[in-house]
């Protein structure tokens, strides 16, 4: 029976497959420390009271980084090259979703619809991040290999959606609801189409390290493909509500470290 459990479970079982799934998350994570870095640099001197959030939202992507090293490290396992058509990053960059990277290198401080273009477009990849790690939480928080990891690393992402909610919030107080909406919508849209795109290319790989059968890789690719169908109807209104979340100033703190 193919489920989310037994899927992820073949792949921590063998070397290469879980080597292709750290790397893959450990480079998406990096990628996103360093976006927040630039972020937390530029904001504007209106907005500097979200300066150590977005440098908060960084550090956490950064730490993330390192555990998936880490749990490679652990295994004796090296790093992979991710494949071009697995990078979540890269390919919603090239969809023009959030803040180009060449305008994160310039020193010119971010405008205001600077700044919600990126609180917009991580309230999107959040809402994915915190809905695939509570589902690995769920099947794998007490994995002795994962689970500390998958726990902590949950936490965070829903600490991280939570800022979004709470910011693009004040935001909309201020007169920006209209704008923000429709850059929400854009950047949902185009994520979920990123993700179908990703799931695609990630299984492929999988079912060839992992040999599996043709009829096998063609159910779990039409499974992405009508999810994909659901979210373009009506999932993607999921990414694009607002509501105040229970935790307040979630990335008001330090970063909580993993050892």
């Amino acid at each position: 029976m193919l489920s989310a459990r037994s899927l992820f479970q073949e792949i921590v079982d063998h070397d290469e497959a879980y080597r292709l799934f750290c790397s893959i998350a450990a480079g998406g994570e990096a990628q996103g420390g360093w976006e927040n870095g630039r972020i937390a640099a530029l904001i504007p001197e209106g907005r500097r009271d979200l300066a150590p959030k977005a440098a908060r939202h960084g550090a956490d992507e950064d730490k993330h980084g390192r555990i998936f090293r880490a749990l490679l490290r652990r295994r004796g396992l090296e790093a992979a090259t991710v494949p071009a058509a697995a990078d979540y990053t890269m390919l919603l960059e090239r969809r023009g979703i959030g803040l180009a990277h060449d305008r994160l290198r310039a020193a010119t401080p971010l405008t205001e619809e600077d700044v919600i273009t990126y609180l917009a477009h991580s309230r999107v990849t959040e809402q994915r991040a915190s809905e695939q790690m509570r589902l690995l939480r769920k099947h794998f928080g007490d994995h002795p290999e994962l689970g500390r990891a998958v726990r902590m690393i949950s936490q965070d992402e829903d600490n991280h959606l939570a800022y979004c909610h709470e910011e693009l919030l004040r935001l909309a107080r201020d007169g920006r609801g209209r704008t923000i909406q429709r850059i929400l919508r854009d950047c949902a849209l185009a994520e979920i189409a990123v993700h179908r795109d990703v799931s695609l290319a990630v299984m492929d790989h999988m079912g060839r390290i992992l040999g599996w059968p043709a009829p096998k890789a063609a159910l779990l690719a039409v499974g992405i493909r009508l999810h994909y169908g659901y979210e373009r109807l009506v999932g993607w209104r999921r990414m694009v509500s607002l509501r105040m979340p229970e935790r307040r100033d979630a990335l008001g703190g330090p970063v909580t470290e993993y050892a």
